[in-house]
C-alpha cells in the first residue's frame, strides 16, 4: 500500500506543534509495517532545507486565480527521515522562514494543495491513499472528487485527520476564483457558516475522518468551534486514534540533547543530574519539586492561567516549589509571565521562544509537567513526560484523559484535575508537592509511567486498518 501524507508540518523539517511530530513519525512506523509512506509539505526556508540535499523530481507551472506560478517538487536525497520526503517550492509563496502567520496564508496553502494535486496527476501510477492533515490540506478531498482536471484521481482514497478543529482555514467566497475549476453544483460542499471552510469541506468529502484521540472525537460532537452538527452527521466515517511518540527520538538512554542518560534502573541518579544542570541554568533550587510547562503560550493550552497559578502557588507554598516555563505565543501571555518573573523573588524562571534541545532537557530534569489545557486533541507532551520519568499534571480533557490515569487510582501515572481554573490547578500542585516528598510513591509512579508503551506501533497499525477498511 502506498500512502502520501500531505501536511503543513513535519518534524524535523518544520514544526510548530504536535502536527509536526505526528507527520514526522507516523510514516516511519507505517514503513516498518510494510507500507510505502511518503510525505509532502511546503519548502519553507528552514534549517533543514539549508542543511540537506535535494533532487528536483518535478517542474511545472500553475494558476492561482489570475496569477501564474512556477513550482518545483524537491525530493530529499538521503532518506534522512526514514521515508521519502518531498518539498513543494513555490517562489513568492512558500519560500518563507516560518510556517504560519502570513497575511497571504490562504493563498499559500491553496497553492500548495493545487501544486500537490497537479504533481500527483502527472504520476504514471496512483497512490492508494492520500492522507490529509488539518485544514491546510482540507480542500484536497473535494478536488479529488470534483475538480475537472483531477478526474483520473477520482478513485484515489482520501483520509483527513483533524489535529485541532479550532483552526478551520475559513475564507470568503470572493476568493472562490482561486480554486481550480470544479462542478459548481457541488459548491455547497465548500460552504460552512457562509464562508468557504476547508476543514468542513474535508470532513464532508474525505472517505474517512480521524481524530488524534477517542476522547477528542467525543468532545467534537459537542465542542468543535461550530462544526458539531457536521461531525455528528458524518459520525459513521469517523474514528479516534491516539497519537504515538517516536521512541527512537525520545529515548533517555540515547537522547543527544540531555547531558545525563538514564533508564528505569538509573532514573533517580539520571534525573537528579539533569535537574541539577537545568536548575543551575535557570537559577532554581534543586532540592525543591520542579513543575514545568512546555508549549504554546495560548489560551487553548491554559497558558493565560500560568501567571496567577505561579504567583499564588509561590505565595501559598513559599520555598516549597519551583516553576519553569518554555514557550511562545500570545504577546499578552508572554508579557504577563515576564512581569511575574520580575515580581517574584524566587522559584520561577522562563524562556520565551522555541528550543527543541531545551525542551528535552526540561522533560529529563523536571519532576512534574503541567498541562492545564482548555483544548487538547491528543497531546504529546504528557507522553514525552511519561517516557522521561516526569509525572504529568493534566486537565481531564481530550487525549489527556485518554492517556493519563491519576496516581490515586490503580495503575496511575499522573495527576489529573477537572477544571482549567487557578483553584483546581492549585490543588493539583499541592498534591504534586506532597507526592514529591513521598519518595517511594513518587518512584513507583515514575517507573509505571516509563513502562507505559506509547510508541507509534499500535497507532500506525490502526491507521492502516482504516485505509484497508475503505472500499475501493
Amino acid at each position: 500500500m502506498e500512502i502520501l501524507h500531505v501536511s503543513a508540518e513535519c518534524y524535523p523539517v518544520a514544526k510548530v506543534g504536535g502536527l509536526g511530530d505526528v507527520v514526522g513519525a507516523l510514516p516511519k512506523y507505517q514503513h516498518e509495517l510494510g507500507s510505502i509512506a511518503k510525505v509532502v509539505l511546503p519548502a519553507y526556508r528552514t534549517k533543514f532545507y539549508d542543511t540537506h540535499e535535494f533532487d528536483v523530481v518535478h517542474q511545472a507551472g500553475m494558476w492561482l486565480g489570475h496569477d501564474w506560478y512556477h513550482f518545483n517538487v524537491l525530493k530529499e536525497r538521503h532518506n534522512a527521515l526514514g521515508f521519502d520526503l518531498y518539498l513543494v517550492d513555490i517562489p513568492g509563496l512558500l519560500d518563507t522562514p516560518g510556517v504560519y502567520g502570513y497575511a497571504n496564508d490562504t493563498e499559500r496553502f491553496l497553492a500548495f494543495q493545487i501544486a500537490v494535486l497537479d504533481w500527483i496527476n502527472e504520476w504514471q501510477h496512483q497512490p492508494d491513499v492520500i492522507h490529509c492533515h488539518d485544514h491546510h490540506t482540507g480542500l484536497i478531498p473535494f478536488l479529488l472528487s470534483y475538480g475537472y482536471k483531477y478526474t483520473r484521481l477520482k478513485e484515489v482514497a482520501s483520509v483527513l485527520t483533524i489535529h485541532n478543529a479550532q483552526y478551520q482555514g475559513q475564507f470568503g467566497w470572493d476568493k472562490l476564483y482561486l480554486i481550480p475549476a470544479f462542478d459548481l453544483w457541488k459548491s455547497g460542499l465548500l460552504d460552512w457558516g457562509g464562508a468557504i471552510n476547508p476543514l468542513a469541506a474535508g470532513i464532508k468529502c474525505a472517505w474517512r475522518v480521524t481524530t488524534v484521540s477517542p476522547g477528542y472525537l467525543e468532545e467534537l460532537f459537542s465542542n468543535a468551534n461550530g462544526l458539531e452538527s457536521l461531525i455528528s452527521h458524518e459520525r459513521a466515517k469517523t474514528s479516534g486514534i491516539v497519537n504515538g511518540i517516536d521512541t527512537a527520538v525520545w529515548d533517555t538512554t540515547t537522547d543527544p540533547m540531555i547531558p545525563q542518560h538514564y533508564d528505569r534502573d538509573t532514573v533517580l541518579e539520571g534525573k537528579a543530574e539533569n535537574k541539577k544542570q537545568l536548575c543551575e541554568r535557570f537559577g532554581l533550587d534543586t532540592s525543591l519539586p520542579l513543575i514545568s510547562f512546555i508549549g504554546r503560550l495560548v489560551s487553548d493550552k491554559g497558558a493565560d492561567l500560568l501567571p496567577e497559578i505561579i504567583s499564588r502557588s509561590l505565595h501559598e507554598l513559599p520555598g516549597e516549589v519551583n516553576f519553569l516555563v518554555l514557550g511562545s505565543g500570545e504577546p499578552h501571555v508572554e508579557w504577563s509571565l515576564q512581569q511575574t518573573r520580575n515580581v517574584v523573588s524566587y522559584g520561577f524562571n522562563l524562556h520565551i521562544g522555541y528550543n527543541e534541545a531545551l525542551s528535552h532537557l526540561i522533560y529529563a530534569g523536571s519532576d512534574f509537567l503541567l498541562m492545564p489545557s482548555r483544548v487538547e486533541p491528543c497531546g504529546l507532551n504528557q507522553l514525552y513526560a511519561l517516557r522521561y520519568g516526569t509525572v504529568p499534571m493534566v486537565r481531564s480533557t481530550g487525549g489527556l484523559k485518554d492517556t493519563v490515569v491519576d496516581f490515586g487510582d490503580k495503575e496511575g501515572v499522573g495527576i489529573r484535575f477537572n477544571q482549567p481554573a487557578v483553584w483546581d490547578v492549585g490543588d493539583a500542585i499541592k498534591r504534586a508537592v506532597a507526592l514529591y516528598h513521598n519518595t517511594a510513591h513518587l518512584q513507583e509512579v515514575r517507573l509505571r509511567g516509563m513502562q507505559t508503551d506509547h510508541s507509534w506501533g499500535t497507532s500506525a497499525q490502526r491507521y492502516l486498518d482504516v485505509y484497508t477498511g475503505m472500499k475501493y
